[in-house]
């Protein structure tokens, strides 16, 4: 959370749902993942998110660096069908256990 101009709280990002991962009828890729992002329907509303930062963020039993934090950095790639359903792409493949997980999709980079 960031201080806007008059003092209130402005939120970098907006929620997301990891669904799956990509698959056809006999093949899984756990290289791509499928996320549903908040409030996000068609794919014209994808459009935007073509190319932003998403991050899957989970707590590990061991602490590094002073925290049981830990984060996995992604980018939306494109979009998955018709209803608003995006394909991403993780630093290192994100575990089974992230199923129906959340994960921030954050607004930069941006184009505007």
């Amino acid at each position: 959370m960031v201080k806007g101009r008059q003092g209130e709280r402005v939120q970098l990002y907006v929620r997301g749902m990891i669904l799956r991962y990509k698959r056809s009828k006999s093949n899984q890729y756990e290289n791509t993942s499928l996320v549903q992002i908040e409030g996000v329907n068609t794919k014209e509303e994808v459009a935007w998110y073509a190319g932003k930062r998403i991050a899957y963020v989970y707590k590990a039993k061991v602490k590094k660096d002073g925290s049981h934090c830990r984060c996995i950095w992604g980018k939306v790639s494109r979009p998955h069908g018709r209803s608003g359903v995006v394909r991403a792409k993780f630093k290192s493949n994100l575990p089974p256990k992230s199923m129906g997980a959340k994960v921030r999709v954050f607004m930069y980079p941006s184009n505007i």
